[in-house]
């Protein structure tokens, strides 16, 4: 089983995320490249795993497509609507997506409920309406027992379940994770993949989940996009074709072993090129 090299042909999906020969330096011109030439298109609702090592540049490229970073050149569509320099545009595509990072970043003062609010405030959303949406979000992410509870009274994982709720509030079309399960322990990981996977099932967004972990892509990704560094890069996008819902028992699988199998073999084959390219 070989890696695809190729985007989606086009055409087949309407396209949530366009990547157009997008590059990226920080400091002046001449300093060295972070991405270089990337090119991806995402169509509207997949599950697209960015994996690779610290450094390859998948958090800097998840940021341009949330416009918290700007490229250095190409061009950043979301939702068909330009991702330009000016702060005006990057405001209107920051309307369609929804960030959740690997700290959860909830205001320690307000409960779970009032962090899940925020987004709603800030977007002026009537308030009449705001305390249903951010209770039926709490209810999608099965917390709403714990509405009223403070973050120090919530576990690691509940805390990054409120992060997901808040991130949906709005109802992003697209969801951005960076590593958000990277800081827990194993089993709780395992517990929030399952409750993510069943979330999406549900609201069938188009979801870019930044992981360093071959397992967790592999079980969450309709496909998963490989990076290398040096510049940044992708190096393989390879399709996970695992029915879902998807179990844990998945994992014990030969199907399951095949990919994670491909994806070894991607990450080293094109770290072996470096090394070589560097002697």
């Amino acid at each position: 089983m070989r890696p695809s090299r190729h985007r989606p042909a086009k055409g087949r999906a309407v396209t949530a995320l366009s990547i157009d020969h997008v590059s990226k330096r920080f400091g002046p011109p001449g300093a060295p490249l972070i991405l270089g030439d990337i090119e991806l298109e995402i169509p509207e609702g997949q599950f697209v795993a960015l994996l690779g090592s610290s450094g390859c540049g998948k958090t800097t490229l998840l940021r341009i497509m949330g416009g918290l970073e700007t490229a250095t050149g190409g061009r950043v569509e979301v939702a068909g609507r330009e991702l330009g320099s000016s702060a005006a545009s990057r405001r209107r595509a920051l309307g369609d997506v929804g960030f959740v990072f690997q700290e959860h970043n909830l205001l320690p003062w307000r409960s779970a409920l009032a962090n899940v609010l925020l987004p709603l405030e800030s977007r002026k959303v009537p308030r009449s309406e705001r305390r249903a949406i951010a209770a039926a979000m709490l209810d999608v992410v099965g917390l709403s027992a714990a509405s009223a509870k403070l973050p120090h009274q919530l576990s690691g994982g509940m805390r990054q379940r409120v992060a997901i709720a808040r991130a949906l509030s709005y109802d992003p079309s697209v969801l951005l994770m960076d590593e958000p399960f990277g800081a827990l322990d194993a089993q709780t990981r395992d517990n929030l993949n399952l409750e993510l996977q069943r979330i999406w099932l549900e609201k069938q967004k188009t979801v870019v989940f930044v992981t360093h972990s071959i397992q967790e892509a592999v079980f969450l990704a309709d496909r998963v996009v490989v990076m290398q560094a040096g510049p940044g890069r992708i190096v393989a996008d390879v399709p996970i074709e695992l029915e879902r819902p998807r179990g844990i028992d998945v994992l014990a699988t030969p199907e399951f072993a095949r990919y994670t199998g491909v994806l070894r073999e991607a990450l080293a084959h094109d770290a072996a090129g470096e090394h070589g390219s560097a002697a």
